[in-house]
């Protein structure tokens, strides 16, 4: 059983990175991200945290707006309007889940597409859908991809399925792996809460994509012997022998899970390392494309 560990891939990323931020710097370019984070959830303050501190790392411009909880939905949106207009920000990104009198899909659609490193923005996904390589693709399935092409997992031909249905994980993971070319051309099944029968599904799964937030979902009776399994899901459960009061566990039963693999993802450790990488990547993009023709 091959372990897929996130941090040595991401790192290859990251590497990849720096040489392009010298690149752009030989050219008086450095690539700019802003994260905004509207309210004090503790799990997005330590996120957006993390981002910054990995720009800084990294030699990226970095801002962080932190914003209290009673931001009104036009302070926010003025806020974006003021990023999409400062040609030092190449990168926008607008930390969810927001507050609930803050409509995301508003602030989402105000965000220029050209600066939207999220890919959540309609016509990324558009882009996305149409395979067009302008676009951006939001982070955590583009890292699954990664994840899957550099632990030497062929997708062409593979029947992959999908367990959860979101546009921040599911229907962009199974755009990019239907799309034609590497780390794609595979058959695509996407179930979620409403399939019925759902073991006799995930268990026809050469590529397993776990991405339903629900703790220990997938057990042995969804798994095919011999199949990758992805595990996306990031669950905090209490756990009384543990210092902090709670352990980190992701959407798959490893240890139930694990023996019947090929290779399988550990949470932590697995794709979370990715999605901070390839943010870095999609900001880099978003410069080198805002900046191609200046």
């Amino acid at each position: 059983m091959q372990l897929i560990r996130g941090k040595e891939v991401a790192e290859t990323v990251l590497a990849e990175c720096r040489e392009e931020i010298a690149h752009l710097k030989a050219r008086g370019i450095t690539p700019g991200l802003a994260v905004v984070l509207v309210g004090d959830d503790p799990a997005s303050r330590a996120y957006v945290r993390s981002k910054d501190r990995k720009c800084q790392e990294l030699g990226l411009y970095s801002v962080r707006h932190e914003l209290s909880a009673e931001t009104t939905q036009d302070e926010l949106l003025a806020l974006v309007r003021q990023l999409n207009a400062d040609p030092a920000i190449h990168g926008i990104l607008v930390q969810s889940p927001p507050p609930p009198h803050i409509d995301e899909a508003a602030i989402v659609r105000a965000i220029d597409p050209a600066k939207d490193v999220d890919g959540f923005h309609p016509v990324n996904v558009a882009k996305l859908a149409l395979e067009d390589p302008t676009g951006f693709v939001p982070c955590t399935p583009l890292g699954c991809q990664r994840l899957l092409q550099a632990s030497g997992i062929e997708t062409r031909g593979a029947h992959a399925v999908i367990v959860g249905r979101s546009m921040i994980v599911g229907k962009p993971m199974a755009l990019l792996l239907m799309a034609k070319g590497p780390g794609g051309d595979a058959t695509v099944t996407v179930t979620h809460s409403r399939t019925q029968n759902l073991p006799a599904i995930t268990r026809q799964a050469d590529i397993l994509i776990a991405a339903i937030g629900r703790p220990h979902f997938i057990r042995a009776e969804h798994i095919k012997p011999g199949a990758v399994v992805i595990d996306v899901g990031i669950n905090r459960i209490d756990d009384p022998t543990s210092e902090k009061g709670y352990r980190i566990v992701g959407d798959v039963a490893f240890d139930e899970v694990a023996p019947l693999c090929r290779a399988i993802t550990p949470v932590p450790g697995g794709v979370g390392p990715m999605t901070i990488a390839l943010l870095m990547s999609n900001t880099i993009k978003a410069c080198r494309q805002l900046t191609a023709t200046t």
